[in-house]
């Protein structure tokens, strides 16, 4: 990865931290997207301990945030002149249904159009760095949700953290098959992954108390950060991966993930959505492929 510049978000801890660790060990330049800026700090000095790499920058940003995400990528844009690989890795699990600052339910806009945003913002610079790529870190979750593209912020249905998340990484992963579909001959391949059950900090401190008695009995059955981070790794790293796009992988290998997450019809309804709800519409040179 030597020459390489490598963006990755949720990189203050976990898995984030991890593959910013290994990317910088790999010799990328690696900019960790954290956002709390004291523990970005923390976790960026971490990274270059471990790592013996002084190639490693900090930005801050918020996912759920769509003015924190413009911020964020125009200064991306505006300070790197390439992008060879963006990782969106930030995601979190929210106990009640609570509205972002853009009046969006938190879940889906930090766990997916965060991410959306994110990527459709930077697409210019890492189609002039093709061949690059688009790492999204979603979840086996997605195989147990269900969508109702008419109540994706649970105005109506009965709000669950568990059916919400697995409802946001269903998305993600249609969305990733459609933008690799539209992406096709740029030199971009996007991928989406599941890096494992990994003892993360996921739900922090506002996690259910059985969330966390849960978590206690198990942690020491779940992968580490570090074995979570080898997929993301694999799918951002490997050669022969170069020209592989609109795949789902775990385990450092491809699988197939949930036919619901390759229909056509929720690929092409969670596009458009998408767009309508960061107010961004990516079409014809933007995007190759047609609509």
């Amino acid at each position: 990865m030597s020459g390489k510049t490598c963006v990755i978000t949720g990189a203050n801890s976990g898995i984030g931290k991890k593959t910013a660790q290994g990317l910088a060990q790999m010799g990328a330049h690696v900019v960790m997207v954290c956002r709390n800026e004291e523990k970005g700090r923390a976790a960026l000095e971490d990274v270059r301990r471990e790592s013996g790499s002084s190639k490693l920058d900090l930005l801050t940003a918020d996912m759920s945030s769509q003015a924190s995400v413009r911020l964020v990528a125009k200064q991306i844009v505006g300070n790197y002149p390439r992008l060879d690989v963006l990782i969106n890795n930030a995601g979190a699990v929210v106990r009640h249904r609570t509205l972002s600052a853009d009046g969006i339910e938190m879940t889906v806009a930090g766990n997916h159009l965060g991410a959306a945003l994110l990527t459709f913002l930077l697409l210019d610079l890492l189609k002039a760095s093709a061949p690059s790529r688009i790492v999204n870190v979603s979840s086996e979750s997605h195989r147990n949700a269900t969508v109702d593209m008419t109540d994706l912020q649970y105005e109506t249905r009965k709000y669950s953290l568990f059916a919400s998340y697995g409802q946001s990484k269903l998305l993600m992963n249609a969305f990733t098959f459609e933008l690799a579909r539209r992406l096709d001959g740029t030199g971009v391949t996007a991928n989406c992954l599941h890096p494992g059950v990994v003892a993360t900090n996921m739900g922090g401190t506002d996690a259910p108390v059985v969330w966390k008695i849960i978590l206690a009995l198990v942690r020491p059955f779940l992968m580490t950060p570090t074995q979570g981070a080898r997929t993301s790794l694999y799918v951002a790293s490997s050669g022969e991966l170069a020209r592989v796009t609109g795949k789902y992988f775990a385990k450092a290998k491809e699988v197939e993930p949930s036919p619901q997450s390759r229909d056509p019809k929720l690929m092409g309804a969670t596009w458009l959505w998408t767009e309508k709800m960061i107010g961004q519409q990516v079409t014809g040179s933007y995007i190759s492929g047609g609509s």
